[in-house]
């Protein structure tokens, strides 16, 4: 293993790191729901519970707004006093995830519009179009006036704005509002219709535009949509939301340069492009939710955290919210396990995370998600899983210096491209794939191995890493299949998974033959896909210096080897299953002298490493089966 990459924390988050001084540990906290004698006893359960940190005023716009212009503050004053009396610390919510009803009365225009022309109006929460200024105008000045009050309280440690943007429908907007903003959008990223109709390959069908006045968001159509327009809509609604969540940020940076801020990202989707986030979060945070009844979830969950550990190249982050056992919103919500709490929660720590948050501190009597579990059940204090919850708390604060430490850099690099993420995934192609099974599917042989796994951006620095995973590099510019290509070149060993290599970033496929700007890195031309009915994807591959590893039932070749400058490219023209991909995991890091992060764990077992500010190495051990964990220091 290598040292990590940033060994100090960033400036902007001292404040933050000075304040919790372990570990951060507690969970949302919605007092607005409980009357005065619930206060009292939170503020002792919880310093009991050993809670340090909280979440607070996340849907409260309402409250502290109940008419346009007329704030009221004070229920808000007295829980914050009590938070800072009782030394817990505040992730204060800017609360705009869901205005106001009476936003919707008074400004009709800010609701959104679904392709099919649905409006989606208030009565659940995030009812608003991301490109509305009406909306935006609100907010900001709603969240001045938040910073302005708050700004040198002393249970202030990091701001959070909004909630979880861009988990609902509502982040597609096609109202006149967003269509507007759409072609405005467009203009910026292509400057001339012309250039427009080129990226956007619009001769075919006879789409061709004489004016961004003419271009609609992608709506409700008859056929297959414009490939190019979906994957630019989708870049756009992104960059939407990134600019609601700025909008919100420039206002606390003018009045409050000394508190870092966040937003809590839903568990790993295709919704946002996280990478193009990054850089305007001090901090990354994120919310985990793995399922009780799949027998997957585990290493689903670790994909996840390595996901967010690499959002700021290596940084450690905060897990936002968990549940303590069974949420809400499934089919089946089945409850966690007696210890499976405790181990996802060290599971996030190995894996980087600075904090352990719940959603949420008490269950909520009321409302959508009333039957989903929180620190203090519907039966109290006395509930076992209560009981559980304070012990995690005393055994979290039992660690200081795990706070702040650095995740140890892996050898293994997975590359995730939000971008390329939307491309495969649009519509007529010669078969369906959902990359984000095709991620957990290449991250899984390096976890079962306890392999430790980066996950890195197409931009990113490969250098460091002895191998690169690319599953699905479906659209690819030139320039970045380039960098690819110097990584293997200078040494590098690549995996890359079938569907790679076909377009560029405007969905413009590579001629001269399939892996395109791959070819030669692969040693090989793929002349057709074969996707089977059975769902096996499959391709006929012509050899052209590489060599055949492993072959179909045909004897065709599915898995190659190529060597290519000084380093090695293999090539999967199929997904092999658990076992085989697995075998073929061990031969590359054997061939690349990659070893777990420590030797000798008993199968179903794998450990991440931390390291402090004075170099000590943090060793947490993580034992699925027997839902055990060990810390250990050298």
């Amino acid at each position: 293993m290598t040292t990590p990459r940033h060994p100090a924390t960033p400036p902007r988050l001292r404040h933050f790191y000075d304040k919790l001084r372990s570990p951060g540990y507690g969970g949302d906290y919605n007092p607005e729901q409980w009357g005065p004698e619930v206060h009292v006893e939170d503020a002792q359960l919880m310093k009991q519970a050993g809670v340090n940190l909280v979440s607070l005023g996340i849907f409260a716009w309402a409250q502290c707004e109940p008419a346009p212009g007329a704030y009221d503050f004070d229920w808000l004053d007295g829980h914050m006093d009590r938070l800072a009396a009782t030394g817990v610390c505040v992730t204060l919510a800017t609360m705009t995830a869901s205005p106001p009803p009476w936003m919707a009365v008074e400004h009709p225009e800010t609701l959104p519009v679904m392709a099919d022309g649905t409006v989606l109006y208030p009565g659940a929460r995030q009812h608003w179009c991301p490109s509305s200024p009406v909306y935006r105008e609100h907010a900001v000045r709603f969240v001045e006036r938040l910073a302005e009050r708050y700004a040198d309280h002393p249970a202030l440690a990091l701001w959070h704005i909004g909630n979880e943007f861009g988990c609902h429908e509502s982040r597609h907007c096609h109202c006149a509002v967003s269509t507007e903003a759409f072609r405005g959008w467009l203009r910026a990223r292509y400057g001339t219709v012309d250039a427009l109709n080129d990226a956007w390959s619009t001769d075919f069908w006879s789409q061709r535009y004489t004016g961004f006045d003419q271009i609609f968001t992608p709506r409700t159509a008859p056929s297959f949509r414009n490939p190019t327009q979906q994957l630019d809509y989708q870049r756009f609604s992104s960059d939407e939301l990134l600019a609601c969540y700025r909008a919100e940020r420039d206002a606390l940076d003018r009045i409050t340069p000394h508190i870092p801020v966040t937003t809590n990202f839903v568990p790993v989707a295709k919704t946002l492009d996280l990478f193009a986030w990054a850089e305007h979060l001090d901090v990354i945070s994120y919310d985990s939710y793995p399922d009780p009844h799949d027998a997957q979830s585990f290493q689903h969950t670790a994909f996840g955290f390595d996901v967010m550990r690499g959002l700021r190249g290596g940084q450690p982050w905060l897990l936002m919210e968990q549940a303590p056992s069974a949420v809400n919103w499934r089919r089946r919500n089945g409850r966690k396990p007696r210890g499976r709490m405790r181990l996802d929660s060290w599971q996030a720590v190995a894996h980087g995370a600075d904090s352990v948050l719940f959603f949420q501190w008490r269950a909520s009597r009321g409302g959508a998600e009333k039957f989903h579990s929180a620190m203090v059940p519907h039966g109290g204090p006395d509930h076992p899983l209560h009981r559980e919850v304070a012990a995690l708390g005393e055994e979290l604060a039992a660690h200081p210096d795990l706070l702040g430490s650095v995740p140890e850099r892996a050898d293994v690099a997975l590359l995730l491209d939000w971008p390329n993420w939307w491309a495969v995934e649009l519509d007529a192609h010669p078969a369906d794939i959902a990359f984000l099974d095709a991620a957990h599917a290449h991250h899984r042989p390096f976890h079962d191995a306890a392999v430790a796994t980066d996950v890195v951006p197409v931009t990113g620095d490969f250098s460091p890493y002895k191998i690169l995973v690319v599953p699905h590099l479906y659209a690819v510019s030139e320039a970045d299949a380039q960098r690819v290509k110097d990584y293997v070149r200078a040494g590098g060993t690549l995996v890359m998974s079938y569907f790679s290599g076909i377009t560029d970033e405007h969905d413009r496929v590579h001629l001269g033959g399939y892996p395109g700007p791959f070819r030669d890195l692969l040693g090989l031309t793929v002349d057709e896909f074969d996707p089977r009915p059975n769902g096996t994807w499959a391709e006929e591959i012509r050899l052209e210096g590489a060599e055949a590893v492993e072959t179909f039932d045909s004897g065709a070749p599915s898995v190659t080897r190529h060597a290519y400058g000084d380093g090695v490219a293999w090539y999967l023209a199929t997904r092999p299953g658990p076992q085989d991909f697995r075998r073929l995991v061990d031969r590359v890091c054997e061939e690349s002298g990659v070893h777990p992060v420590l030797p000798d764990l008993l199968p179903g077992a794998y450990a991440r490493t931390r390291v402090t500010a004075d170099g000590s190495r943090i060793h947490i051990v993580l034992d699925e089966g027997e839902r055990g964990v060990t810390v250990r220091r050298d």
